[in-house]
Order: C-alpha cells, then structure tokens, then sequence
C-alpha cells in the first residue's frame, strides 16, 4: 500500500495563474459529484432514499473535510468567522456557482445569503417535494454538520429558503449562524467514526511553503470572495490536493450510505455509474478552463489533474506519455483501494468511468487493458474512426447548469469586518 506520508503532488508542475484557473473548478467538480450520484440513488431508492442518502453523505464527510482545509490554510477557530472561510473552501459552496454572501455581526453571531444558487437552479424544475427536500431536509442536518466542524455548539437556521414565495424572490435564501453554550450538540451521525478513520482523512500532504510568492494562508481576515490569484502556488497546490481529498471523502460516504441499502454488487454499480457522470463532464471542463486540446497530450494532462487520481500519496496513480501513446496505472493497493473509493471501482472489465474521462477530452478514445497483474492496472488509449456517443451517466450529469457554468473574475475582494 503506498504510504500516506508522501509529499509528491500531482499539481506541481502547474503556474500559479493555471493553478488559480483549476482550483475553483475543482470545487465546483465536487459539488457536481452529486448531479451524478443522486439520479442513480433516486433510480434505485426513491426520492426520500436519495434525500436519506444525501443526508448521511455530507453529515460524515464534511466535518473532516472541513478540519483538513483550516489545519491546511491556518484559519482555526471556534468563530462564526471561521465557519465562513470553511464555507468558500467547501465543495459544497463552490465559489459563484453557489453564490454565498456574509455578514458577521460578532464572534457568535452572523448571517449568510445565496445570491445565486446553482442546485436550486437544478432542482426547481423538477418541483417543490424535490426543492423541500434539498433545502429543507437535507440543508438543516448537513449546514449543521458543517458548522459543527468549528465549534459544537452552533446552529444554522433559516430566515427564508425556498420553495420562494413570490417565485423571483431574491436572495433566494438566507440563514442565521448562532453559537451559544447552551445549544445541545446534534449525536455523531453513524459511520462518522470509519470515514474519520479512513485513509482519505488521515492522508499527509505537504505543507506550504511560507516563503512562496503570494498569500500562504488565510489566517487574515474574511474576505468577500476568494481570488485565488493572490494566493501563492504553494498553497494553491495544497487547495488542490485537499479539495481532491473532499471528493473522495464525499464519495466515501456516499458510498457507505448505499452500502446500508444495497449489497455489495448493486453498490459497486451504482458506485461507477456516479464516478463515469462526474468524471466525463469534470474532464471536459478542465479541458475547456485550461485551454487543452483533445490529442494525447491533452488527454495525459486531464489524467494527471482529474481529480479522480489525486491526490498521489492518496491514489498512488501514475499517467505515463510515450512514443506509444497515454498510459495510465492504477495501483490495487494504496489509500484510496483500501477506503474503496473511485479507484477500486475500476478494472479489467469495468472501464467505463475511464472512457468517460477520455472521451471529455476527445470523444473518439477507446480505452484498452495494457496489463492487470497483482500489483496494477495499465490502460492505453486509441482514437477510433468515429466519435463514441456520449455516455448515459455523463448525460445526466450534464443536466446541472454547472455543466455551463462560467467563472469570473470579481476584482479585489473586501475584507467583512465586524458590523
């Protein structure tokens, strides 16, 4: 099993300015995860089995994943304050996709609004039961969660959400952040224990370097938006890796949350249909963001940057160019096989989630086993005559408006000061 200690990053060879460019789509390929997971888990359970399942998913990832990113940044504490940086480091809040805005009144009291919220944007097409249970039943346990995660005695509570009455209402929600003594901490939900115990939460990764040019941290004050151009390529490289980490971690509880509802076989099926809808439509993306193009050069950079296969002491995976062509290997023993997240779900004979990221790139690359042996998978990749058509599971996924979703550059962001 590859060690999680060690420090090679797979963003490394990446500028700072590329580097500014693929962090924030890679929180919004983490919110994705769920345009993709939570059709699968509607086909197999039903409406009230997603909501359950979407509910378990962010209650135990979240917290973890939300620690990583303040011991990472240095932003700890126990303050309203904190809670929000953890909020636009969270791929649950992808910066502009999910439009939050802050006040902070002091220490224990703030509120935060959507300007714009993409997933409502997805959802309320599909009516008001399917609106009430994201903005109802799944937001009230996971915002608490979240929050949970910088001080237990939090709580988020709406002013308004949707279903909005009048339906043009905007914001189109906004809620308060209270910490005080005496709110009882909710129980720790079930299977937080094994996600916290997991290889994902305890992966080492390395440390920024404080004396790269730009911001190292975010020990200063809450800004409105994150610029990630001023933060240093070091800490850049370290958001990337971390936030890898929250899709993994995101896709681990999803998976247990299934696990309790299925066996093994339909988990495992539904387990790569999610991956093959976020992975195609996440390596289109970084196709498009950082202005790749669809040979083989292309297809070994979006390899080595999916988030799939980061980060590397997580993944152990390697992406190799040559005279023959891409070829990506898979280890069958490292962090990530042994949490049984996306890189155990693929082999010999389930390459679809592959093809998916190929075919983001060019739609007309055939995915073909070099070698499986104990130790790896090796795969190879051949452009056919004709284009593939697109993938079912990619299909769906595209359905989110975030599969169109545009990143723009806001300008200097102002601190938010104590009211």
């Amino acid at each position: 099993m590859n060690s999680a200690d060690e420090s090679h990053s797979g963003f490394a060879d990446l500028s700072r300015d590329a580097l500014a460019v693929l962090v924030p789509e890679l929180l919004l390929s983490g919110h994705l995860i769920d345009r993709s997971g939570m059709a699968h888990s509607i086909a197999a359970f039903g409406r009230d089995g997603m909501t359950q399942i979407a509910i378990e998913e962010w209650q135990v990832a979240s917290p973890i994943y939300t620690r990583r990113m303040q011991r990472a940044l240095n932003f700890t504490g126990e303050t309203v304050e904190t809670i929000f940086k953890g909020l636009q480091l969270d791929i649950g809040a992808p910066p502009q996709f999910m439009d939050f805005r802050y006040r902070v009144d002091d220490d224990h009291h703030g509120e935060f609004w959507l300007d714009h919220c993409g997933a409502l944007a997805d959802v309320e097409p599909m009516g008001e039961d399917y609106v009430r249970a994201m903005c109802h039943d799944i937001e009230d346990p996971t915002f608490d969660a979240t929050a949970l995660a910088t001080n237990p005695h939090v709580q988020v509570r709406p002013i308004h959400r949707p279903p909005r009455v009048p339906a043009d209402r905007h914001p189109v929600c906004a809620w308060t952040v209270v910490i005080d003594a005496a709110h009882v901490p909710p129980p720790i939900p079930p299977n937080f224990q094994t996600v916290s115990m997991s290889w994902a939460a305890r992966t080492k990764l390395e440390p920024i370097d404080p004396s790269d040019a730009g911001s190292a941290d975010y020990s200063g004050p809450l800004l409105s938006d994150l610029r990630f151009a001023d933060f240093s390529r070091s800490a850049l490289i370290r958001m990337a890796d971390e936030v890898c980490l929250q899709h993994h971690l995101l896709t681990l509880g999803f998976l247990i949350a299934v696990g309790t509802r299925a066996d093994a076989d339909l988990t495992a099926r539904i387990g790569r249909k999610q991956f093959a809808g976020i992975a195609g439509l996440t390596a289109e993306r970084l196709c498009g963001a950082l202005g790749l193009g669809d040979d083989d050069a292309a297809l070994a950079q979006v390899l080595r940057l999916h988030p799939a296969w980061n980060p590397l002491p997580y993944t152990g995976v390697q992406v190799d160019r040559a005279e023959i062509g891409v070829r990506l290997r898979i280890p069958k023993r490292s962090g990530a096989v042994a949490d049984r997240v996306w890189p155990s779900l693929v082999d010999a004979a389930n390459l679809a989630p592959i093809e998916a990221i190929a075919r983001g790139v060019n739609p007309r690359y055939a995915v073909h086993v070099i070698s499986d042996t104990d130790e790896e998978l090796a795969v190879g990749f051949l452009l056919a005559e004709k284009p593939f058509a697109e993938a079912g599971e990619v299909a769906i996924t595209r359905f989110s408006t975030g599969a169109e979703f545009r990143f723009t550059d806001r300008g200097i962001p102002l601190p938010l000061t104590v009211i």
